[in-house]
C-alpha cells in the first residue's frame, strides 16, 4: 500500500520497517547537516540520507533496518510543502512498539519526548503535533493520521478499491472551512501582514487553503505602493470587473447598480490620479503633472471644484508649501497606504478586505460590552490598548455613585433644590428655611466646603440656575412668590431683585446661552425675558408656566404648561409650536447637553424620555413613586448614559438611559426626595436634597474589596497601594483591609 504526505517546517512523522521513503524535492534532505531540510534517524540513532531524495528498505547504509522518524529539522527550509511518499506499508503507518523493541526504548522515549516538547504537547499516545499528525491507538499499534489544512490531504497513492477503503480506516481526511472558519482566517492574515510577518502570513494561507485577497488586487496594492502609477491603472480596470459584487462596501450606501459601480470606478480613478499628480509636483515634474491634470483627470468629468483646486497647486513654491495646502503627507508610504485605505472601500471584502478590519470588529466588540454594562461611568481610552481582549468587560457596582459619601445638615428646614454648577466646582442648595447654600467642591477628595450662605428669600428657595459662566445665581421661591434673586456668587452680593407685580408668580427661571439674558414665567400667566439688571425685554401674554428651559440656538425656549404639554417660543419671531403632548401633568422637565432628550416628571406616572426632534416618547421609566409633588430628575454620569430621579418613597433611583428598569435605588433619607443632580464633570458624584432637611452626597465605595481596586504597578511589579473607585490612593492593611492615604 503506498501512502502520500505533505509535511512542513518542524513536522515529525514515523513509520514501520520495510517501508521506501520517496521525498520530493530531493535537494532538501541530500545530506543530514544544517543545510538539509530533512534527516532520517533509526531507532539507533544513525542518520541515513541519499543524495537521490530515497530512503531505502532492509539494509545498507541508507538502509532502515527497523521503525524510523522522518523529521524536517529547518523551520525555514522549505517554504514550498515537501510530498513524502511511503511503499511498501503492509497496511498503514505504525509507530514501532516501544516496549517491544527494549534495546532501543530509552532513545526513543528520549526522540519521542522532545518533538512532543517542541510542539507544546507532552510525550503521550495519542499526543497532537502542531504539524497536523495525530497518534491515535488502535490494536496496541499507533496510527498516524494527517489532519493538518495545507491543502493536501493524506490519501492513498493506489488505485486499488480495497487499499483506499483500508486508507480511510487509518486516514482522517482533511475538514472543509466554513466560510465564517475562511473569513476568520483572512482577518487574522491581514492582521499579522499588517505586522510584517509575512512569512507567517504565506504558510497560514497554505496550510489553510484559503486566500488573503485576489491577485489581482495583490497586484494593485504592490504597485500603488510602489507609485507605478500606469501599472496600477491597468490593474484598476481589472478590478472593475470584481466591483459588481453585492457584498461591496461602498461609501454612498447603494449596492449592485450598474450606474453606481461606475460612478465608485471614477472615483477610484480620481483619486489614483490626484495621488500621481501631487508626486509629480512635489518632484518638481511641473510638466509632467500638468499632463495629468489636463490630459488624465479633466477628462474624467468628476469634481470639477476639487480639480480646480489641485490646479492651485501648480503655484506652490517649494514642496513644504505644497504638503500644507493640500493637507498631504508627501510622497512615500504615509500617504499611499491612506490612499489604498481609500480606494478599499470600493471593492467587495472577498477581493480586498477593508483596512485593518479585525482591528475594527475588536474595537466595535469592546464598545458594544461598554454600552452593555449597566455601571460603566468612566470615560476611557477607544483603543484597543486600554483594554484587555482577553476578558469580558464588567464595571462593578462599588465602583458606582451608589454609598452616601458626605451628609449636608447646614439646613434647618426641608431642602426643595441642588444644582452642580456647570464646572462641578460648585454645589447649590435651596431651602424652605429661605436660604441659598453654596458649596465649594473639592475636587480630589469630593468633598463638599460651606463656601457662602445667601439670605432673604421671604418664600423660600424652590428653583436655582446657574449663569453659563457660573459667574451669577438666580433663586425662585414657590407658586406665592412674586419675585427672584439674581447673587453674585463670587462676592455674595445681590446683584437684582426682580418683581415686576405682587401678583406674579415666578417659580422657574433659565438661562439663554448668551449669559446675558434669562427668562421666568410661573402659573399665574407670568412669561418674560429679563437683562441682567432686571430690565423687562419681552413678555409672552396668558402661558401658565410651570417649568422653562433655554435652547442652545439662543432663540427657543422651552416651557411646560398647565396643558400637559411643552411648546416652544421663538422670542424673535413671536412664534410657538408644540413638541411634547403628555396625558397628565408635567411636574420639572430637564433637556441633556445636546438638546436632543427631554426628561419628564409626569404626576402619578414617573419619569418619561422624549426625543425632542423626532417628538416622540422613548421611554417610560419605572420604580419611582411620583404623586404631584414637583421632583426634579436629572441626566449624569459620563455621557450622560444616566438618568436619576428622586421619589415620594424616600428614595434615589437610578437608571440607564437604555433601561426602564432601576439599576440602583438610594437610600438614606427619611422623607421625600425632592431634587438630584449629577456633577458634570465628576460622573461618580451625585447630590440629592430632601424634605428631611439633609443633602446627601452620594459616591462609589469607600474601600472597595481587591477585585474592585485598580492595582498600580512599581518596577513592572504589583505593589500593595491600591487606587479606589474615587481614584484614592489606598495603602492595604492586614489581608482584606484597605486605608485611604487622602
Amino acid at each position: 500500500m503506498n501512502w502520500l504526505y505533505t509535511i512542513t517546517a518542524s513536522d515529525t512523522i514515523e513509520f514501520s520497517q520495510n517501508a521506501v521513503v520517496e521525498i520530493s524535492p530531493a535537494s532538501v534532505c541530500s545530506t543530514s547537516s544544517s543545510k538539509t531540510g530533512l534527516s532520517s534517524r533509526n531507532k539507533h540513532g544513525d542518520s541515513a540520507a541519499g543524495g537521490t531524495g530515497q530512503f531505502g528498505a532492509a539494509s545498507g547504509s541508507v538502509g532502515l533496518s527497523a521503525a524510523a522518524t522522518l523529521i524536517l529539522l529547518s523551520p525555514q527550509c522549505p517554504v514550498a510543502p515537501v510530498i513524502v511518499l511511503f511503499r511498501h506499508c503492509v497496511t498503514s503507518i505504525n509507530r514501532v512498539n516501544m516496549q517491544a523493541n527494549g534495546a532501543g526504548q530509552d532513545r526513543d522515549s528520549e526522540l519521542s519526548c522532545r518533538n512532543g516538547a517542541q510542539n507544546g504537547e507532552s510525550s503521550s499516545t495519542g499526543a497532537a503535533h502542531s504539524n497536523g499528525l495525530l497518534s491515535v491507538t488502535n490494536n496496541g499499534n499507533t496510527v498516524i493520521n494527517n489532519n493538518n489544512n495545507n491543502g493536501v490531504s493524506a490519501q492513498p497513492a493506489s488505485n486499488n478499491t480495497n487499499s483506499t477503503s483500508d486508507a480511510n480506516s487509518g486516514v482522517k481526511k482533511k475538514k472543509r472551512l466554513s466560510q465564517s472558519e475562511e473569513d476568520v482566517i483572512r482577518l487574522i492574515g491581514q492582521h499579522l501582514h499588517d505586522l510584517g510577518l509575512n512569512q507567517t502570513v504565506d504558510l497560514l494561507m497554505q496550510e489553510s487553503g484559503c486566500r488573503l485577497e485576489h491577485p489581482s488586487a495583490t497586484k494593485f496594492r504592490s504597485h500603488v505602493m510602489e507609485g507605478e502609477w500606469d501599472k496600477a491603472e491597468s490593474d484598476l480596470n481589472e478590478l472593475k470587473a470584481l466591483m459588481h459584487s453585492p457584498s461591496a462596501i461602498v461609501v454612498s450606501g447603494m449596492l449592485g447598480n450598474p450606474q453606481t459601480t461606475e460612478r465608485q470606478f471614477c472615483r477610484m480613478k480620481f483619486l489614483l490620479l490626484q495621488q500621481k499628480y501631487l508626486e509629480y509636483l512635489e518632484d518638481g515634474k511641473v510638466l509632467e503633472a500638468l499632463q495629468v491634470l489636463r490630459a488624465e483627470l479633466t477628462p474624467l468629468k468628476y469634481n470639477t471644484e476639487r480639480i480646480h483646486i489641485l490646479s492651485g497647486y501648480l503655484m506652490c513654491s517649494h514642496a513644504e508649501d505644497l504638503r500644507t495646502k493640500a493637507e498631504w503627507e508627501g510622497k512615500g508610504t504615509a500617504s499611499r497606504t491612506k490612499l489604498l485605505d481609500k480606494l478599499q472601500t470600493y471593492l467587495p471584502p472577498s477581493v480586498m478586505l477593508p483596512p485593518r478590519r479585525l482591528q475594527t470588529l475588536l474595537k466595535q466588540a469592546v464598545e458594544l460590552q461598554r454600552e452593555r454594562c449597566l455601571y460603566h461611568n468612566t470615560k476611557l481610552d477607544n483603543g484597543l490598548d486600554s483594554v484587555s481582549l482577553l476578558l469580558d468587560h464588567a464595571c462593578s457596582r462599588k465602583q458606582f455613585p451608589c454609598y452616601t459619601q458626605q451628609i449636608l445638615t447646614e439646613h434647618c428646614n426641608e431642602v426643595w433644590f441642588c444644582k452642580f454648577s456647570n464646572d462641578g466646582t460648585k454645589l447649590a442648595t435651596g431651602s424652605k428655611d429661605t436660604t441659598v447654600i453654596v458649596w465649594h467642591v473639592d475636587m480630589e477628595t469630593q468633598q463638599m466646603k460651606l463656601m457662602k450662605t445667601l439670605e432673604g428669600h421671604a418664600y423660600g428657595v424652590s428653583y436655582l440656575a446657574w449663569s453659563p459662566d457660573d459667574a451669577y445665581l438666580i433663586a425662585c421661591g414657590p407658586d406665592d412668590c412674586s419675585e427672584l434673586w439674581l447673587w453674585n456668587v463670587q462676592t455674595g452680593e445681590l446683584r437684582t431683585k426682580m418683581s415686576q407685580s405682587h401678583e406674579d408668580s415666578l417659580t422657574s427661571v433659565a438661562w439663554n446661552p448668551d449669559g446675558k439674558r434669562f427668562v421666568t414665567g410661573g402659573q399665574r400667566g407670568q412669561f418674560y425675558q429679563c437683562d441682567l439688571d432686571g430690565n423687562l425685554l419681552d413678555s409672552w401674554e396668558g402661558v401658565r408656566v410651570q417649568c422653562l428651559w433655554c435652547l442652545s440656538d439662543g432663540r427657543t425656549v422651552l416651557a411646560s404648561d398647565t396643558h400637559q404639554r411643552i411648546r416652544g417660543y421663538n422670542f424673535e419671531d413671536l412664534t410657538d409650536r408644540n413638541i411634547v403632548q403628555e396625558d397628565h401633568p408635567i411636574m420639572s422637565f430637564t433637556v441633556s447637553r445636546n438638546g436632543r432628550l427631554a426628561l419628564l416628571n409626569v404626576a402619578t406616572q414617573g419619569v418619561h424620555l422624549w426625543d425632542l426632534q423626532d417628538r416622540v416618547l422613548v421611554r417610560k421609566y419605572q420604580g419611582v413613586t411620583q404623586g404631584f409633588y414637583t421632583i426634579h430628575s436629572c441626566f449624569g454620569g459620563h455621557n450622560e448614559d444616566f438618568i436619576a430621579s428622586g421619589s415620594e418613597d424616600h428614595k434615589v433611583y437610578i437608571w440607564h438611559r437604555r433601561s426602564e428598569l432601576p439599576i440602583a435605588e438610594l437610600t438614606g433619607h427619611t422623607r421625600t426626595v425632592n431634587c438630584v443632580s449629577w456633577n458634570p464633570v465628576l460622573p461618580g458624584l451625585l447630590a440629592s436634597a430632601s424634605d428631611d432637611g439633609t443633602v446627601r452626597i452620594w459616591g462609589p465605595a469607600p474601600f472597595l474589596d481587591v477585585q474592585d481596586c485598580i492595582p498600580i504597578k512599581k518596577n513592572g511589579r504589583l505593589s500593595s497601594f491600591f487606587m479606589d473607585g474615587q481614584m484614592r490612593l489606598c495603602l492595604k492593611v492586614g489581608r482584606q483591609g484597605y486605608l485611604s492615604l487622602l
